[in-house]
């Protein structure tokens, strides 16, 4: 597969000539070859996008509906090719690829609803003959830094929603998945959108930071959108700070699942699995943590395990039916594995799995994790979980707040009201009881809390990031004045 970068709907080479390749996780194999992007790439592309504002700023909600519409169609019309280029450029199974597109095609289409939602407001006023009112309107170039891990979700949202708010985009795709991330743009660009609405870039590794610099500082751009860890989040916050440009970050997550003594533990394990375990837990929204009372603690676990060690791992680059397959990199292994072997070497009980090989790793649990297990704290984002056990609510809401991270977490008990109370205990943006961590809706506001990041995706609650407020007054001419 090839890609190269789309600057005004035109497709071109990078100016360098400079490429990068894509290796598969398991096979090592090129999948991939990508334009590199330079400096003068990036800021082809805001220049692109800065022109592109001042006619779509001023396109009315049914041209931007009609867009989002047909993308969504074409997106859904390219399936087979997502399942392809994820299954070779990131390890993703069927079940993967079929989340992300049929969730963004949806994502497509309520953001089409958005386009007639964005909407100022009449302010009461002491002026006599006044009309005192706010409008809200595009604040021009978004840059959107996308990652890998749910590519065509994560590339839908930072694309769809600043342009039904008409706003334009340049589109930095991860290097890790070049070729799934143009399909997105593509389905854009089939779709009609205009030239330099969307400008889409991919640059190699070693360049990620140059390219960024420049797009950040670039007069045009005027908000950031970030995908990705805490670590590199924290300094696209430090830079956009600096040239005093909001930011809207999703970030890391350790997402606690608290198991009461009343909970259905079968219904418990069920979402355990899913949210655990789908696409090898490298979800920001992954179940890392289960908060299990000590009193139903071995009966969860065992019937945990018993599933987890049935689930099928394989490579679905050579066709698999498999569930779990590789995670990211072989790197990505190594790093989990010292996780692991830590957290034995102190004392953690293994429930299921165990160490990767490479990137091939099975569904792994780890049980009895206390503190001073690094485990404990830092994100795994594999396939491999948690138990901590507790005494009561009220150490299962403390150990569930026992992180820096407040993305996604959930809440099993059959008790309710208690089940709500815990719930709203929970430092997390947000809570599914008696549901899995892993969800999402277009229709709902999603984001983090903590160093998870701020800002939030979908619902009504996106028009806020990517709109300014404006007050606008109409007043008599001839009013009088003090002097």
């Amino acid at each position: 597969m090839q890609t190269q970068l789309t600057i005004d709907n035109t497709e071109r080479a990078a100016s360098t000539g400079r490429t990068f390749e894509r290796r598969g996780p398991v096979s090592d194999v090129v999948v991939t070859t990508a334009a590199a992007a330079s400096v003068e790439d990036a800021r082809d592309a805001a220049a692109s996008a800065s022109k592109a504002f001042t006619t779509w700023s001023r396109s009315g909600p049914s041209e931007r509906r009609a867009v989002l519409l047909r993308a969504a169609d074409i997106l859904e019309s390219k399936l087979d090719d997502f399942r392809s280029a994820m299954a070779l450029e990131i390890g993703a199974a069927d079940a993967w690829a079929g989340f992300n597109v049929m969730g963004s095609a949806a994502l497509f289409r309520e953001a089409a609803g958005l386009v007639t939602q964005i909407q100022g407001e009449t302010i009461p006023t002491d002026k006599p003959g006044t009309l005192s009112m706010t409008l809200r309107q595009p604040v021009g170039v978004v840059l959107s830094i996308v990652p890998w891990n749910g590519p065509v979700l994560l590339a839908a949202r930072a694309i769809a929603y600043p342009i039904a708010c008409g706003n334009t985009v340049v589109f930095k795709a991860s290097e890790s998945s070049p070729r799934t991330h143009a399909l997105i743009a593509e389905a854009f660009y089939e779709a009609g959108l205009p030239a330099g609405v969307l400008n889409f870039l991919t640059n190699a590794p070693e360049d990620a930071a140059d390219v960024i610099d420049a797009l950040i500082a670039h007069p045009a751009v005027r908000r950031i959108n970030f995908t990705g860890s805490t670590r590199v989040g924290r300094i696209i916050a430090e830079k956009a700070a600096a040239q005093l440009k909001p930011c809207l970050l999703e970030l890391g997550g350790k997402a606690p699942f608290v198991v009461l003594d009343d909970a259905d533990i079968e219904g418990a394990v069920n979402a355990a699995i899913f949210g655990s375990f789908l696409y090898q837990g490298q979800i920001c929204m992954s179940t890392e943590r289960f908060v299990v009372d000590e009193t139903i603690a071995d009966t969860f676990v065992a019937r945990f395990a018993e599933r987890a060690k049935a689930l099928p791992v394989g490579d679905p680059a050579d066709g698999a039916a498999c569930v779990i397959g590789p995670v990211i990199s072989r790197s990505s292994g190594d790093r989990i594995n010292k996780l692991l072997d830590d957290a034995l070497a102190k004392g953690a009980v293994l429930a299921a799995g165990g160490r990767a090989d490479g990137a091939v790793m099975p569904a792994t649990i780890l049980d009895k994790v206390t503190p001073g297990m690094t485990v404990y704290d830092e994100e795994t984002f594999g396939p491999i979980t948690t138990i901590v056990r507790v005494k009561g609510v009220d150490e299962a809401v403390r150990v569930a707040n026992d992180t820096p991270y407040g993305l996604s977490s959930a809440v099993f008990g059959a008790d309710i009201t208690r089940a709500l109370d815990v719930a709203s205990r929970i430092e997390a943006g947000c809570v599914h009881i008696n549901g899995a961590t892993v969800q999402n809706e277009p229709q709902a506001p999603y984001g983090g809390m903590k160093q998870s990041g701020y800002g939030r995706f979908d619902g009504r609650a996106v028009i806020d990031q990517f709109t300014e407020v404006k007050w606008v007054t109409i007043e008599p001419a001839n009013q009088p004045y003090p002097f």
